[in-house]
């Protein structure tokens, strides 16, 4: 299918050479639940030529009040597979890749080759400080994201760095969206934001949050960038 006019609404902020940039470009999701639900469906509507979706889980009940690609006709449904479904239908000049797997340091650095940059959509320190590792070792940036409650924070890690390792100096502990919960609004405003960095580095232009991280409550409609070094 031929969509001339599909990147139309793109063209004030990104040009006719930007979108053929973006069109070589592939990234990585790591997720597809809440947050990464939502990443991947925005870097697919910007045009990214390629996206990676990695999830080994299947969708569940309790999914339903706020991950993107839930619904009560999939429940139990690998996620990532699900993902490449829906996302195909939204771009098919994007090529969707899905692994229904987990990612580990042993297979994370074959299933993320040729990646040039990796979106955090996970919900635990431990695996967080995994995706930092692995875009250590390919030499590629990770934008991080994290919601709880009313709250999410984005910071961006470029290799070498090891922001994450500052902001969780305990990999066991539990994330706060266990004490706070997982609405259905800051995982889309979150994912937003990730997307933005990510749109900032794949295209070379713009400010991005290395070595800072943003918090944004949306409680107090208030956001504050602290500076990690």
């Amino acid at each position: 299918m031929k969509l001339e006019h599909r990147y139309d609404r793109n063209k004030s902020l990104i040009s006719h050479d930007e979108q053929k940039i973006l069109a070589e470009k592939t990234v990585g999701v790591v997720g597809a639940g809440g947050l990464g639900g939502y990443l991947a469906e925005l870097v697919v509507r910007l045009g990214v030529g390629k996206v990676i979706v990695i999830d080994g889980d299947v969708f569940e009940e309790s999914n339903l009040n706020r991950q993107r690609f839930s619904n009560e006709d999939n429940l139990g449904e690998p996620k990532a597979i699900e993902a490449k479904r829906i996302l195909e239908r939204i771009n098919s000049q994007v090529e969707v890749v899905a692994v229904h797997d987990r990612i580990s340091i042993d297979n994370g650095k074959e299933l993320l080759q040729g990646a040039d940059l990796l979106l955090d959509g996970v919900d635990n320190a431990r695996t967080r400080l995994l995706l930092q590792e692995i875009c250590k070792q390919l030499e590629i940036p990770l934008v991080h994201g994290a919601i709880g409650g009313w709250y999410g924070q984005v910071s961006v890690v470029m290799p070498g760095d090891d922001t994450l390792s500052t902001i969780y100096s305990d990999p066991d502990a539990k994330g706060i969206e266990n004490e706070l919960g997982n609405p259905s609004f800051t995982p889309a405003l979150v994912a937003s934001y990730q997307v933005a960095e990510a749109l900032k580095l794949l295209l070379d232009k713009g400010e991005t949050l290395r070595k800072k991280i943003l918090y944004i409550d949306t409680l107090s409609n208030s956001t504050s960038i602290i500076e990690l070094e």
